[in-house]
Protein backbone atom coordinates (compact mmCIF):
# COMPACT_ATOMS: atom_id res chain seq x y z
CA UNK A 1 0.00 0.00 0.00
CA UNK A 2 2.81 2.40 0.77
CA UNK A 3 5.35 3.48 -2.07
CA UNK A 4 8.02 5.98 -2.05
CA UNK A 5 8.16 8.40 -4.93
CA UNK A 6 10.47 10.98 -5.65
CA UNK A 7 11.00 11.11 -2.00
CA UNK A 8 7.60 11.27 -1.39
CA UNK A 9 5.51 8.66 0.43
CA UNK A 10 2.45 8.17 -1.10
CA UNK A 11 -0.92 5.98 0.22
CA UNK A 12 -3.06 4.18 -2.12
CA UNK A 13 -6.11 3.92 -1.22
CA UNK A 14 -6.86 0.76 -3.19
CA UNK A 15 -10.29 -0.47 -3.72
CA UNK A 16 -9.13 -3.45 -0.89
CA UNK A 17 -12.01 -4.50 1.76
CA UNK A 18 -11.65 -1.93 5.03
CA UNK A 19 -9.82 -2.98 8.07
CA UNK A 20 -12.44 -1.65 10.24
CA UNK A 21 -15.69 -1.41 8.54
CA UNK A 22 -18.51 1.74 8.96
CA UNK A 23 -20.32 1.40 11.85
CA UNK A 24 -23.84 1.87 12.23
CA UNK A 25 -25.86 2.76 15.58
CA UNK A 26 -25.01 0.19 17.86
CA UNK A 27 -21.16 -0.18 16.82
CA UNK A 28 -20.82 4.59 17.29
CA UNK A 29 -23.55 4.95 20.02
CA UNK A 30 -25.84 7.78 19.62
CA UNK A 31 -23.64 10.80 20.30
CA UNK A 32 -20.99 8.93 17.10
CA UNK A 33 -23.44 8.01 14.82
CA UNK A 34 -25.82 11.65 15.26
CA UNK A 35 -22.69 13.18 14.44
CA UNK A 36 -21.56 11.11 11.34
CA UNK A 37 -24.97 11.08 9.78
CA UNK A 38 -25.50 14.92 10.43
CA UNK A 39 -21.60 15.37 8.66
CA UNK A 40 -22.85 12.50 5.93
CA UNK A 41 -25.47 14.72 5.38
CA UNK A 42 -23.94 18.19 5.31
CA UNK A 43 -21.22 17.05 3.21
CA UNK A 44 -23.57 15.11 0.77
CA UNK A 45 -21.93 11.45 0.89
CA UNK A 46 -24.04 8.25 1.66
CA UNK A 47 -21.81 7.42 4.51
CA UNK A 48 -19.19 9.83 5.84
CA UNK A 49 -16.88 6.90 6.26
CA UNK A 50 -14.07 8.90 7.95
CA UNK A 51 -16.29 9.60 10.59
CA UNK A 52 -18.71 6.19 11.17
CA UNK A 53 -14.89 4.09 10.88
CA UNK A 54 -13.06 6.24 13.71
CA UNK A 55 -16.39 6.59 15.67
CA UNK A 56 -15.72 3.52 16.44
CA UNK A 57 -13.39 4.44 19.43
CA UNK A 58 -15.97 6.13 21.09
CA UNK A 59 -14.79 9.17 23.51
CA UNK A 60 -10.94 8.77 21.83
CA UNK A 61 -13.24 9.91 18.09
CA UNK A 62 -14.83 12.69 20.39
CA UNK A 63 -11.56 13.98 21.41
CA UNK A 64 -10.23 13.81 18.38
CA UNK A 65 -13.15 15.91 16.67
CA UNK A 66 -12.17 18.50 19.20
CA UNK A 67 -8.41 18.64 18.59
CA UNK A 68 -8.82 18.50 14.72
CA UNK A 69 -12.07 21.47 14.91
CA UNK A 70 -9.02 23.74 17.30
CA UNK A 71 -6.87 23.35 14.00
CA UNK A 72 -9.55 23.64 11.52
CA UNK A 73 -11.69 25.01 10.83
CA UNK A 74 -11.29 27.30 14.18
CA UNK A 75 -7.47 27.01 14.00
CA UNK A 76 -4.65 30.30 14.04
CA UNK A 77 -4.24 30.64 10.39
CA UNK A 78 -6.65 31.81 7.62
CA UNK A 79 -8.87 29.00 6.64
CA UNK A 80 -7.78 29.76 2.76
CA UNK A 81 -3.90 28.92 4.17
CA UNK A 82 -5.57 26.30 6.29
CA UNK A 83 -7.13 24.43 3.32
CA UNK A 84 -4.11 24.88 0.91
CA UNK A 85 -1.42 23.18 3.73
CA UNK A 86 -4.03 20.25 4.29
CA UNK A 87 -4.61 19.87 0.33
CA UNK A 88 -1.03 19.77 0.08
CA UNK A 89 -0.83 17.19 2.88
CA UNK A 90 -3.03 15.14 1.09
CA UNK A 91 -1.53 15.86 -2.40
CA UNK A 92 1.76 14.62 -0.96
CA UNK A 93 0.35 11.27 0.69
CA UNK A 94 -1.74 10.58 -2.11
CA UNK A 95 -4.61 10.75 0.08
CA UNK A 96 -7.43 10.69 -2.32
CA UNK A 97 -10.23 10.63 0.78
CA UNK A 98 -8.63 13.63 2.29
CA UNK A 99 -8.40 14.94 -1.02
CA UNK A 100 -11.67 14.84 -2.25
CA UNK A 101 -12.91 16.72 0.77
CA UNK A 102 -10.73 19.47 1.31
CA UNK A 103 -11.22 20.42 -2.88
CA UNK A 104 -14.52 20.60 -1.34
CA UNK A 105 -13.74 22.32 1.78
CA UNK A 106 -10.79 24.55 -0.01
CA UNK A 107 -13.34 25.93 -3.09
CA UNK A 108 -15.54 27.55 -0.21
CA UNK A 109 -12.23 28.60 1.07
CA UNK A 110 -11.30 30.52 -2.23
CA UNK A 111 -8.70 27.78 -2.60
CA UNK A 112 -10.24 26.21 -6.33
CA UNK A 113 -9.27 26.25 -9.92
CA UNK A 114 -5.79 27.92 -10.77
CA UNK A 115 -5.20 27.72 -6.81
CA UNK A 116 -5.82 24.67 -6.30
CA UNK A 117 -3.75 23.44 -9.14
CA UNK A 118 -1.06 25.75 -7.72
CA UNK A 119 -1.23 24.18 -4.20
CA UNK A 120 -1.27 20.66 -6.44
CA UNK A 121 2.07 21.70 -7.91
CA UNK A 122 3.94 23.19 -4.71
CA UNK A 123 6.02 26.09 -3.66
CA UNK A 124 7.57 27.04 -6.96
CA UNK A 125 4.46 27.74 -8.52
CA UNK A 126 4.33 31.30 -8.30
CA UNK A 127 3.58 31.80 -5.08
CA UNK A 128 4.11 35.12 -2.70
CA UNK A 129 6.93 34.84 0.31
CA UNK A 130 3.99 33.93 3.14
CA UNK A 131 2.42 31.01 1.23
CA UNK A 132 5.81 29.51 -0.54
CA UNK A 133 6.96 29.86 3.11
CA UNK A 134 3.84 27.55 4.26
CA UNK A 135 3.73 25.01 1.37
CA UNK A 136 7.86 24.68 1.55
CA UNK A 137 7.75 24.02 5.33
CA UNK A 138 4.91 21.55 4.63
CA UNK A 139 6.17 19.71 2.47
CA UNK A 140 9.97 19.44 4.54
CA UNK A 141 7.55 18.31 6.86
CA UNK A 142 5.99 15.35 4.94
CA UNK A 143 9.02 14.59 3.47
CA UNK A 144 11.61 14.61 5.73
CA UNK A 145 9.71 14.95 9.72
CA UNK A 146 11.32 18.37 10.27
CA UNK A 147 11.66 21.64 8.61
CA UNK A 148 15.15 23.25 7.98
CA UNK A 149 16.58 26.24 9.30
CA UNK A 150 16.83 27.79 6.48
CA UNK A 151 12.56 27.28 5.62
CA UNK A 152 12.22 27.50 9.03
CA UNK A 153 13.44 31.26 9.21
CA UNK A 154 11.02 31.76 5.97
CA UNK A 155 8.14 30.76 8.09
CA UNK A 156 8.85 32.73 10.98
CA UNK A 157 9.31 35.82 8.85
CA UNK A 158 5.30 35.32 8.29
CA UNK A 159 4.36 33.75 11.51
CA UNK A 160 4.75 34.10 15.08
CA UNK A 161 5.56 31.63 17.74
CA UNK A 162 2.06 30.76 18.75
CA UNK A 163 0.70 30.34 14.73
CA UNK A 164 4.57 28.57 14.40
CA UNK A 165 3.47 25.55 16.81
CA UNK A 166 0.02 25.41 15.28
CA UNK A 167 1.38 25.25 11.68
CA UNK A 168 3.27 21.92 12.83
CA UNK A 169 0.57 20.45 14.71
CA UNK A 170 -1.96 21.14 11.44
CA UNK A 171 0.48 19.53 8.94
CA UNK A 172 1.24 16.65 11.96
CA UNK A 173 -2.18 16.37 11.89
CA UNK A 174 -3.39 15.86 8.55
CA UNK A 175 -0.30 13.89 7.84
CA UNK A 176 -1.40 11.08 10.88
CA UNK A 177 -5.56 11.77 9.40
CA UNK A 178 -3.74 10.34 6.24
CA UNK A 179 -1.99 7.30 7.50
CA UNK A 180 -4.77 6.28 9.33
CA UNK A 181 -7.27 6.52 6.19
CA UNK A 182 -4.65 4.34 4.51
CA UNK A 183 -3.99 1.91 6.92
CA UNK A 184 -7.92 1.35 8.04
CA UNK A 185 -8.48 1.27 4.14
CA UNK A 186 -11.35 3.91 4.78
CA UNK A 187 -13.09 4.23 1.28
CA UNK A 188 -13.72 6.94 -0.54
CA UNK A 189 -17.43 8.33 0.01
CA UNK A 190 -20.52 8.51 -2.19
CA UNK A 191 -22.25 11.32 -2.97
CA UNK A 192 -25.84 11.24 -2.95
Amino acid sequence: MCEARHGLVHYREAMSTPRVSPGGFTDLGPINWLFARGASRLIGVDDARIFSTLGRAKGLFRGWLHFSARLMPFGALSLTETEMIIIRVAHLRGCDYELDHHRRLGARAGVRGDVFDRVIEGPDAGWGDRERALLAATDELIVTKDISDQTWTALGRHLEESKLVAFVLLVGQYDTLATTIGTLRIQRDVKV
